[in-house]
């Protein structure tokens, strides 16, 4: 599901919510029929995941790429040591890092290599639903290409299910097979991701399209 709108319109607040760090003042979020809010944290965090907008300030400086991406399996005990590597270096090839790697540092790490190291870490616990906000924002654009070829080969592979927030629509248009956008805290339209971009229902998302810049 792609999620657009324009900044300030509660994307990122719905994000939260989704993960289960701000409560809903109404409504219910359901995750397989079961309430958010009868789960508690660490069983929200199995199940649901995020990769965040900048992987310069995501990752903690001070901890090996190898330990950022194994940090789950310590905090949810899942495991032993002796297996915590190796899983780890298992991730790492899975999303195009060398194992070589392990014990660098995010600053020796280009900006595509850390987005890489976050989706690894993300998904080592094997989620159901990976809340992506702004994924591809910080990065240069020869290598937002790479991470969303990544990302759709990743949900191919282990039947995952995204949350793509983003501002860029060519980004939503090009991960997304539905799309809902939000108008001040509203989902005002939700379609089929070819048929909103080809015929948009809602005044905001036909000017939001037509805002956008076309080569």
């Amino acid at each position: 599901l792609g999620l657009v709108g324009e900044s300030g319109c509660g994307k990122t607040t719905m994000a939260r919510m989704l993960l289960g760090l701000e409560k809903p003042t109404s409504g219910d979020i359901l995750i397989d029929g079961e309430p958010l809010t009868s789960l508690d944290r660490i069983a929200v965090a199995r199940r649901v995941q995020p990769i965040f907008q900048d992987p310069y300030s995501s990752l903690n400086p001070r901890k090996s790429i190898g330990s950022i991406i194994n940090l789950p399996l310590r905090i949810h005990k899942v495991g032993d040591p002796s297996q915590w590597k190796r899983q780890a270096e298992e991730m790492m090839e899975l999303v195009g890092l060398p194992r070589r790697l392990y014990n660098n540092y995010p600053s020796q790490l280009s900006g595509g290599q850390r987005q890489r190291v976050a989706i690894g870490r993300a998904l080592i616990m094997k989620p159901e639903v990976v809340i992506c906000d702004e994924p591809t924002s910080a990065l240069d654009v020869s290598v937002q290409a790479q991470i969303l070829n990544l990302l759709l080969d990743l949900q191919k592979e282990l039947g995952l299910t995204y949350v793509v927030i983003s501002h860029n629509l060519a980004v939503v248009e090009h991960i997304a097979k539905r799309v809902a956008v939000m108008y001040l805290g509203r989902v005002v339209e939700e379609a089929e991701s070819q048929t909103l971009f080809r015929n948009p229902q809602h005044p905001y998302t036909v000017a939001l399209l037509s805002a956008v810049p076309t080569v």
